[in-house]
């Protein structure tokens, strides 16, 4: 590369406060790891580079397209701009609805990788949602993460139970504790699939 070289690259995107979160897979003929790791690249591989272990780093942290569809389901407008906003600002697609029934008219059109989901709503609330959702074939491998205010009874934890991958408290989580969760639903779903 003119002028800088690549470790000086890797130092300049991971020191810009809008490029930082950007996952670089480095691509080099120097075998040093660890350096690497250090500056932050989220995978290494050496030259000559192996496709398949290329197409695996990449599968790994691809993140636009069909494959990281978001339907987020939330009667609060001002709670849905912010968590849609946050998914989308880290690469997300997301499809918004305000209540259950407005989800599944979504849903005959566009199948979303991963559902967030509020219980409380008007129209259809989330367990309404969940009910005819799971009562679909073709959409009961969609995992399902439900973020509510509502104090969960004994009753609504056993409705919940073997429909959603897990109950996040609302505001009890930051920015990247939601994208974790996501993440992890999503990994999850892929392995058991």
């Amino acid at each position: 590369m003119p002028d800088m070289d690549g470790w000086s690259v890797l130092r300049a995107l991971k020191a810009d406060p809008v490029l930082h979160k950007i996952p670089v897979i480095m691509l080099t003929m120097v075998d040093d790891r660890t350096r690497g790791y250090s500056l932050g690249a989220v995978d290494y591989l050496t030259k000559p580079v192996d496709r398949e272990l290329l197409h695996q780093a990449l599968s790994r942290y691809y993140s636009a397209g069909n494959n990281s569809a978001v339907l987020l389901i939330e009667d609060d407008t001002e709670a849905r701009e912010v968590m849609a906003h946050t998914l989308e600002k880290s690469g997300w697609v997301v499809s918004e609805a305000s209540n259950g029934q407005k989800a599944l008219d979504i849903m005959e059109t566009t199948l979303p990788q991963l559902i967030l989901l509020d219980l409380m709503m008007p129209v259809m609330d989330g367990f309404g949602f969940l009910e005819a959702m799971r009562a679909r074939p073709e959409w009961r491998h969609i995992p399902v993460i439900v973020v509510t205010a509502k104090d969960l009874t004994e009753n609504d934890r056993e409705r919940l139970n073997g429909r959603v991958e897990e109950v996040l408290e609302k505001n009890a989580y930051s920015r990247e504790d939601l994208l974790e969760h996501v993440r992890e639903a999503i990994a999850a779903c892929n392995i058991s699939r």
